[in-house]
């Protein structure tokens, strides 16, 4: 199993697309870009047929130092959720598709 990088997906681009690579590499750059700059504005990202990335805030809570057994306070935070469609998930668990997806919700 391989690891799927910035350049293989460009490189994946340049292939299917048929722009040049440079071309392929600034257009994946721009997506990439654009989801980011989304998902810092706290909106949801929905790709059809691969998924839903979304920013969650987490409150304030206590945790504990497994080692010492002291409470420590958790500060506020913002955690990102990608929930996969259904789609997805049976491509992944290798079960046929039938062509139609709910939203992943």
């Amino acid at each position: 199993m391989s690891t799927v990088t910035r350049a293989s997906l460009a490189e994946h681009i340049y292939s299917q697309v048929g722009l040049s690579r440079n071309e392929s590499a600034d257009l994946l750059e721009h997506v990439l870009e654009r989801v980011a700059k989304e998902l810092e504005g706290g909106n949801t990202v929905k790709i059809s047929g691969f998924g839903t990335f979304s920013v969650r805030q987490k409150g304030r809570r206590t945790g504990r130092n497994p080692k010492t057994g002291v409470e420590v306070p958790i500060l506020p935070r913002s955690v990102l959720v990608f929930r996969p469609s259904q789609l997805l998930r049976a491509r992944v668990n290798g079960r046929q598709v039938d062509g139609t997806e709910d939203d992943g919700e």
